[in-house]
C-alpha cells in the first residue's frame, strides 16, 4: 500500500513480510525513489520489539520533521493494529501466540468446533472472543470478523479490564 506525504514528496510503502512475520512500513523520498526509513513491526511474535532502521548507504538527506512524524505516526498505528492482542493479559497472550503459531492464523469451519473446545478449556469465557478474534479473526459462533480491534482492549489497558 502506497500513501503519499501531504506535500506530495514523500510516499509511505506498507507491506507484510511472510518470512519474518513482520510488517514492513517505508519512508520514501519522491524525488530519487529512495528509501530514508523502514520501521519493522513483527505481529507474530510477542518478544520482538519493532525496530527503526536508516538508509544503510549512510547518505545525508534533511527529513524535515512534520514528515518524520507524519511517518512516525503511520508506524504507530501500524503497531497498534497488528500488535493489540499483545496488550492483553499475559497468559492470553501466551494462548494466542501459541495458537498462531499451530494454525498460523487460519483454520477451517470444520476444525473450528474442536479448536473452539480446546481455546474454552483453556481461557475463561469472557476472554474467549478476545483470543478467537485475535488468533483467527473470528467470533465464539465461528464467523468471521473484519473488526478484530472491536474486541481487543483499548490503548493502555494491558490486563483486558
Amino acid at each position: 500500500m502506497l500513501t503519499p506525504s501531504p506535500d506530495g514528496d514523500y510516499t509511505v510503502t506498507t507491506l507484510y513480510s511472510g518470512p519474518d512475520d513482520a510488517w514492513y512500513v517505508e519512508l520514501d523520498v519522491v524525488d530519487g525513489q529512495r528509501a530514508l526509513v523502514t520501521a519493522i513491526v513483527p505481529d507474530e511474535d510477542p518478544t520482538r520489539e519493532p525496530t527503526v532502521c536508516f538508509d544503510p548507504r549512510g547518505r545525508h538527506l534533511d527529513v524535515p520533521y512534520r514528515v518524520m512524524r507524519w511517518f512516525m505516526d503511520l508506524v504507530e498505528e501500524e503497531i497498534r493494529t497488528s500488535r493489540a492482542w499483545m496488550r492483553l493479559r499475559p497468559e492470553l497472550v501466551e494462548v494466542i501466540h501459541g495458537l498462531r503459531q499451530e494454525y498460523l492464523g487460519v483454520i477451517g469451519d470444520d476444525e473450528f468446533p474442536r479448536v473452539l473446545a480446546e481455546v474454552r478449556s483453556a481461557v475463561p469465557e469472557a476472554d474467549l472472543p478476545a483470543v478467537l478474534a485475535a488468533a483467527f479473526g473470528r467470533r465464539p459462533d465461528g464467523t468471521t470478523m473484519d473488526d478484530v480491534q472491536a474486541l481487543l482492549p483499548p490503548d493502555g489497558q494491558v490486563d483486558g479490564t
